[in-house]
């Protein structure tokens, strides 16, 4: 089990609070098209309030460089914040460190809230550099690290930080270790991952972590084109990764070994024409035709995989099993995500899923609120799949 300390263990009253959260959020032509990492932070938020500590919110919002750039400045996020959150109560610092924001963190009252300009218009932020995160600890009685997010980065309000105030797991961080730890290090078995994407060479370690700890993988999307193409199969014009061909036949030798079944399709869709609504049909893995690619999973398939998911207790999926943005080659993997969806509706199964395209696949099949935890953290959740320590965790592990 992951070993860090929670709200629970801090004494917040009369607490200032820096708590690091995720505030890159997307905007098309001025306006936040996606306000859910600001969703997600507000319990930790509304908690520190309620126990009469007083939260300063510190992030990154775009990668500007270590300067200051208008484009990438989080004052635009105080009105979001305080429509998001239903506090008024939200006052906006023009830097993140030295007077400008002690001044302002010197005048917050009980209620309100803190948000501190862009940390990355800092060099020291990406650097992990000691004296900023100094500047940083120095507006502060105690450090939260709600941004699992952003903590697969070494730096100074992630990493460095934690060794300067005493530290916590914002709620977020701590609903984000612990279904991770149950899916990952101590799951209810059998135990089914769902790997799929457009590229085997971006799946490799995830691959061969997963091995050692899933009964099954379930692999998809064109990384199935590699592997099927590396057991000898014509995979006509189908994308495919053949100078991995050796990388594919070592993974299913791996899984061998340690007794880890690996699932590729027997039966594909495919089409001669990459695009909406172009002919299709379903054929055999033994039959693509030579002008053809496949693109999605075959009805076969997609019955042998639901076969397995009955008898699975918990399934970690990333990635989705076809080229889901247009249909009809989306079709496995809605149908998958309804199956799982549905089992995990009926407390028969424990779903735990991440990644940017699998979020997508499941907003697409109408079936986020059904999985047992969707992680939204990209990057960090993709290098805990790889079994890779990450740093942000690491400082709240070692400091507590």
């Amino acid at each position: 089990m992951v070993q860090f300390l929670t709200l629970d263990q801090i004494n917040l009253t009369s607490k200032r609070v820096l708590v690091r959260v995720d505030l890159n959020v997307p905007v098309v032509e001025g306006e936040i098209s996606d306000s859910s990492r600001i969703s997600r932070i507000t319990p930790t938020i509304n908690e520190i309030i309620d126990r009469k500590g007083i939260p300063i919110l510190i992030s990154h919002f775009g990668r500007p460089k270590g300067k200051v750039n208008p484009a990438m400045t989080l004052y635009p996020l105080t009105a979001e914040i305080k429509n998001v959150m239903r506090n008024d109560n939200v006052y906006f610092a023009k830097d993140c460190i030295g007077p400008i924001a002690e001044e302002v963190v010197k005048d917050l009252k009980d209620g309100e809230i803190g948000l501190l300009e862009n940390l990355r218009y800092h060099k020291g932020e990406e650097k992990n550099d000691p004296i900023f995160a100094a500047a940083l600890a120095k507006l502060a009685d105690i450090y939260v690290n709600d941004a699992f997010s952003a903590s697969h980065r070494a730096h100074a309000s992630t990493n460095k930080i934690a060794s300067l105030l005493p530290c916590a797991a914002g709620r977020l961080m701590q609903s984000e270790l612990e279904a991770l730890e149950t899916a990952l290090e101590k799951p209810q078995r059998p135990v089914v991952a769902i790997v799929g994407g457009s590229k085997v060479s971006t799946k490799i370690s995830v691959l061969t972590n997963l091995i050692a700890k899933m009964d099954v993988i379930v692999i998809g999307g064109g990384m199935a084109n590699t592997f099927l193409y590396s057991m000898g199969y014509d995979m006509g014009k189908s994308l495919l990764e053949k100078d991995l061909t050796n990388v594919a036949l070592d993974i299913i030798d791996q899984a061998k070994s340690q007794g880890c079944k690996l699932i590729l399709p027997t039966d594909v869709i495919v089409s001669e024409e990459f695009r909406s609504e172009a002919k299709h049909k379903a054929v055999d893995v033994i039959d693509i035709p030579q002008n053809a690619m496949a693109l999605d999973l075959g009805p076969k398939t997609i019955a042998s995989i639901k076969q397995i998911f009955k008898d699975a207790k918990t399934v970690v999926w990333n990635g989705p099993l076809g080229a889901f943005e247009i249909k009809p080659f989306d079709i496995a993997t809605v149908a998958i995500a309804q199956f799982v969806a549905d089992l995990s509706e009926q407390g028969k199964l424990i779903s735990v899923a991440g990644g940017g395209d699998t979020i997508s696949a499941l907003n697409k099949a109408g079936v986020e609120k059904y999985f047992s935890y969707i992680s939204t953290a990209g990057g960090a959740f993709l290098e805990w799949l790889e079994g890779k320590p990450l740093p942000g965790v690491e400082a709240l592990k070692n400091h507590q």
